[in-house]
Parts: structure tokens; sequence; C-alpha cells
């Protein structure tokens, strides 16, 4: 019995660990999708202000043709 508390803090030592390299992982995995919604949100705008800069152009055009 003398040696189970030292072996029990042992084992919890690990398990303690384990779990916190599950969350390390999950935390990883998260950063890299929410990096990928962030690209792909910056292209949208991007493509978006192209959109409106060619429509403000051709809306310029119309007027100077007045």
């Amino acid at each position: 019995m003398g040696m189970f508390w030292p072996m029990f803090a042992v084992a919890a030592g690990f398990l303690g660990l384990a779990v916190l390299g599950v969350l390390a992982v999950r935390v990883f995995v998260e950063a890299r999708r929410l990096g990928r919604q962030v690209s792909e949100s910056a292209r949208r705008i991007n493509r978006a202000a192209e959109e409106l800069e060619r429509a403000s152009l051709s809306a310029a055009r119309s007027a100077e043709s007045l």
C-alpha cells in the first residue's frame, strides 16, 4: 500500500498531460480552420472591392456621356 499514492500521482500526471495534448491538438486544428476562413473572407472582400471599382468606373463613364 506504500507505493499506491506515488504511482497514482504519476498516473494522474500522465493523464493530465494526455488531456493537455488532446486539447492542444484541438486548438491547433481550430486555429488552422479559422485561418482558412479569414483568408477566404479576405478573397471575397477583395473580389467585392474590385467589382465595386469596376461598377463605379462604369457609372462614371455613363455619367460623362450624358
